[in-house]
């Protein structure tokens, strides 16, 4: 399949639903912080997010959510977020989900997205005293640890750790916006779950299912339409498409 074929099947769709990955947010400088490059002094991502290392020591836990908050914060939105941003506004129905942390997308002005896995620029209590997630956008935090402003307690970010489960309100939102004419999955790796599972179950319900990313994934045997490349670059090249076509 080639990009004008997928390109055609957008320019007919009313439905569309883009799930996206890292892969997304390559191009405006955010680090994986995963594999070899997700390296924070002598620790992984894996070591540091998750409940019980939190539990063991939240302020370092904190230390490295600071870091990568700040790294973030000198990023800015890349083509692949524009084009997205833009269709989720101009298409009838269009439903972006997303399992980056960064907000980027909503910097992009994106609308009708769900945050699979939450934001690095929100906090929730960690004794769950039953204050609602608040957006904190400080950096660097004025302290550290930061605290809860209903309980005084210790503060955490309220982001799905390893481990946990995420929220049954963002999945069934996520499996409702899989019945859809076209299903795109950018910048995945397609081997976490339930994301992974979504472009199963977008050709369950009939979609044309397509995979931007980078080299390879276990969903590039199952897409309609597999286009390896730069995220920007593929989808900057469709957007452009589908506007001539809209003039002619």
């Amino acid at each position: 399949m080639t990009v004008q074929t997928v390109v055609d099947r957008l320019r007919r769709a009313t439905r569309v639903t883009i799930l996206t990955g890292a892969g997304v947010s390559a191009a405006s400088g955010v680090p994986t912080f995963r594999g070899a490059d997700g390296l924070w002094r002598t620790y992984r991502a894996e070591e540091l997010a998750t409940p019980d290392a939190f539990a063991g020591d939240p302020a370092l836990v904190w230390e490295w959510y600071a870091w990568r908050r700040g790294l973030i914060a000198s990023c800015f939105p890349n083509a692949a977020h524009d084009v997205i941003a833009r269709w989720s506004r101009t298409f009838t129905r269009c439903r972006v989900l997303t399992q980056n942390v960064d907000d980027l997308h909503l910097r992009a002005g994106t609308t009708g997205l769900v945050r699979l896995h939450g934001s690095i620029w929100e906090l929730a209590c960690w004794r769950g005293c039953g204050a609602p997630p608040w957006r904190d956008e400080s950096h660097p935090f004025p302290m550290l640890p930061p605290r809860c402003p209903r309980c005084g307690g210790l503060a955490r970010p309220a982001v799905v750790w390893f481990g946990e489960s995420l929220s049954a309100a963002d999945v069934a939102a996520a499996y409702d916006a899989c019945a859809c004419e076209v299903f795109l999955t950018v910048g995945t790796s397609a081997i976490v779950y339930p994301a992974a599972g979504l472009v199963h179950e977008a050709t369950r319900h009939g979609a044309f299912t397509v995979e931007i990313n980078l080299e390879p994934t276990p969903a590039s045997s199952v897409v309609d339409a597999a286009l390896q490349g730069p995220a920007e670059q593929i989808l900057a090249d469709m957007a452009r498409r589908l506007h001539h076509e809209t003039l002619l």
